[in-house]
């Protein structure tokens, strides 16, 4: 299905946003706006929303990805991804203007841009469901936890790390220190968890949200992991993601951006298909 690219210009609270529409000739009734994790600007890294968008928009999907206020091209200071909700309002507003087919929009985001998404997905009915790729859940522990089990342990399993350290290319001293920073950390942080800390906050936003939810995750990703941690530790988190309206994919050996073309290709297929599940 053919389809045609446009530059969109619109304010958010004064300030000027832009974007870009991949508009397919009959677009569907559900469109994807791509919600960029900072600091990141809407070509995405390696191109990546940018061919997610023509990918999408070849199969009827229209999409739209934009520059947030302090990012790429558009106006006004930068700011953090949990103060982006006028700004993706803002948009999913023009898209709707843009694209008068349009019913429903999934919100599309990765890292950071995922938990902004999902932070902003209950307030607006007309978004249907969130595509969430390594969302970004850290805390201090959470971090130190999955340095320890998928960083530390995958070294020692490596030959190439008892290579190096019979070579003397490993300064044996800061290794040991950095290990037990992130022992200590991981467990004081143990019984730390708060009602105000970024996995909590990420839970209570999709529990809210009754749409449905991808997940996709990177295999080789120290964020994907400590999102991943999330059902293991705790109950509430798994029943959440073992719900029916919630999909998993896990793409082996990806790094964190889906760097390889067999990686960004994955992404963009498991999107498409799962849009035209439901």
């Amino acid at each position: 299905m053919t389809a045609t690219e446009h530059a969109l210009r619109f304010a958010c609270r004064g300030q000027g946003l832009v974007g870009i529409l991949h508009l397919p000739a009959q677009p569907l009734a559900r469109g994807v706006l791509v919600v960029t994790g900072g600091p990141q600007y809407r070509a995405g890294s390696h191109r990546q929303f940018v061919l997610l968008g023509r990918h999408l928009a070849a199969a009827g999907i229209a999409v739209m990805r934009f520059d947030y206020r302090g990012m790429g091209d558009s106006e006004g200071a930068i700011r953090g991804f949990d103060d982006i909700g006028d700004d993706l309002q803002a948009a999913i507003d023009q898209f709707f203007a843009a694209v008068p087919q349009l019913r429903e929009l999934v919100l599309w985001g990765l890292c950071d841009g995922a938990t902004a998404a999902a932070f902003h997905a209950a307030a607006d009915h007309r978004i249907s469901g969130l595509v969430l790729l390594n969302p970004w859940v850290r805390t201090e522990a959470g971090a130190a936890r999955a340095t320890l089990r998928h960083y530390y342990l995958r070294r020692l399993c490596s030959g190439a790390f008892w290579r190096k350290l019979a070579g003397g290319a490993v300064d044996t001293n800061a290794s040991l220190a950095s290990l037990r920073r992130s022992a200590l950390v991981a467990r004081r942080g143990k019984h730390r968890a708060g009602a105000d800390d970024l996995p909590a906050r990420l839970h209570r936003a999709l529990t809210r949200f009754p749409g449905r939810i991808l997940v996709i995750l990177a295999g080789a990703d120290l964020v994907a992991r400590e999102f991943e941690a999330l059902s293991e530790q705790h109950p509430h988190w798994r029943q959440l993601l073992e719900a029916p309206r919630v999909h998993r994919i896990d793409i082996a050996d990806a790094n964190h951006t889906f760097a390889r073309r067999a990686w960004r290709d994955r992404v963009a297929q498991a999107t498409a298909e799962w849009l035209a599940s439901w």
